[in-house]
């Protein structure tokens, strides 16, 4: 029976010597992910099953990201409550402060994830670990909670969406324009419970920063899963990140998927996505003139090393507009390190920004960048819909760091290109 990756990551986690789109299977975990908003109430409901134990103490990552450092008392208590379990079920890995970052770019970061791997997570851009040849996916608190306690969860097979990549991406496109450009044609259910696999000679042109921030939000498009085929840089990645052992998958070549599309890298442009959704795409240039209050570089789907690379290109020797907050965030420590090391701190503080410590923070509208009424913002983050980063009546255009730190020196929405002109 022919298979894609995903069907075929699931039939060897459950067991199966085939499995087909629609049906029901229970399939093993390689690791099981929470973080400190919902974690707690899966750490309730392990409680509940009475196992005592968790499944295995080396299969468990729990990531203290969305409120921390701790905001406020509520938050503080939640993290204890996370802390305390790692500490009774002697969790290897356990992250929090100095040596921690956001989940989904520690993780890769720190070979917890190999290609072939199976892994569940209750926060929905868990589908970012596709990117690493993996089957990843979102999952809610309870079925966390079942993961930790028996190192299974239950899937329904997904059908799968082709996306066949082609050309060489031009000058201030990256994985963002891409997977915008991508959730713009196809609408934010146009991939619903679908797994969207990307491959084509194409995909030697994307970073697997590009790939990451890809597979991210294939969520935004309501997909189970995105993933990535395997290639020299996924494995340079993971030798790299101390992964010792993976599988590959590759697609059959007579598999069976939903939909096909090709994409022509070399014909994207920078893009945004305007409020209040994440299919709300427009080239950045013609978004019109839209004054902005806050520009955010960072999160899981842009806060790595490359991503603040490309912002400092463009800031460097520039400043902020009047009357603009610029919000830098690294995404962990080790992009926090780098980028100080790499002299991006400096440029960044130069250019009228505040830097951050690695957390979610703005992007759920948690702290550290909260908008009031009226206010407006231009964001790296991966969803813009209403009240997102603050007041319900506050606006949010997501973009790549290209076009964010533009937006930053002109002072409202903006194309790199627009730079020339200033």
């Amino acid at each position: 029976m022919s298979m894609t990756m995903t069907q075929k990551i699931l039939a060897v986690h459950a067991g199966k010597e085939a499995v087909s789109p629609g049906e029901l299977v229970s399939a093993a975990c390689d690791l099981v992910l929470g973080n400190d908003i919902t974690a707690p109430p899966a750490l309730a409901e392990f409680r509940k099953i009475g196992t005592g134990r968790v499944f295995d103490r080396e299969k468990i990552a729990l990531v203290m990201d969305h409120f921390t450092p701790a905001k406020d008392i509520k938050s503080a208590e939640q993290c204890r409550t996370v802390r305390e379990f790692a500490r009774e079920q002697k969790i290897v890995h356990f992250y929090e402060g100095g040596g921690a970052g956001v989940e989904h770019v520690i993780l890769p970061e720190k070979g917890l994830v190999g290609a072939g791997d199976l892994v569940i997570g209750a926060d929905s851009h868990t589908c970012t670990y596709g990117a690493l040849g993996a089957f990843s996916a979102g999952v809610g608190s309870t079925d966390m909670a079942a993961g930790m306690a028996s190192g299974r969860c239950w899937f329904k097979v997904p059908e799968a969406l082709r996306f066949e990549l082609e050309g060489r991406l031009p000058p201030d496109v990256g994985g963002k324009d891409v997977i915008l450009t991508i959730i713009g044609r196809l609408g934010v259910d146009g991939a619903a419970y679908k797994s969207m696999e990307f491959g084509g000679p194409g995909l030697d042109a994307l970073t697997m920063d590009d790939r990451l921030t890809m597979a991210n939000m294939a969520i935004e498009a309501g997909a189970k899963n995105g993933i990535f085929e395997v290639d020299e840089k996924t494995r340079e990645m993971l030798r790299g990140s101390g992964v010792r052992s993976w599988k590959e998958y590759r697609a059959d070549a007579n598999a069976a998927y939903a939909a096909a599309h090709r994409i022509d890298l070399s014909s994207l442009r920078p893009v945004v996505a305007a409020p209040s959704s994440p299919a709300n795409v427009r080239p950045a240039d013609e978004a019109g003139h839209v004054r902005v209050d806050q520009v955010v570089i960072g999160s899981c789907t842009n806060g790595r090393i490359s991503d603040l690379r490309t912002a400092a290109r463009i800031l460097k020797g520039r400043r902020a507009a009047p009357g603009v907050r610029l919000l830098v965030i690294p995404g962990s420590d080790q992009v926090y390190a780098q980028a100080l090391k790499e002299g991006l701190l400096a440029t960044f503080l130069m250019a009228g920004a505040v830097i951050g410590p690695p957390t979610c923070g703005p992007c759920l509208g948690g702290h550290m960048g909260i908008l009031a009424g009226g206010e407006t913002a231009v964001a790296t983050t991966n969803r813009n819909f209403v009240g997102r980063m603050g007041h319900p009546e506050s606006s949010v255009y997501l973009a790549g760091p290209a076009v964010a730190a533009a937006s930053a020196v002109l002072g409202r929405v903006a194309s790199p290109a627009a730079l020339s002109g200033n």
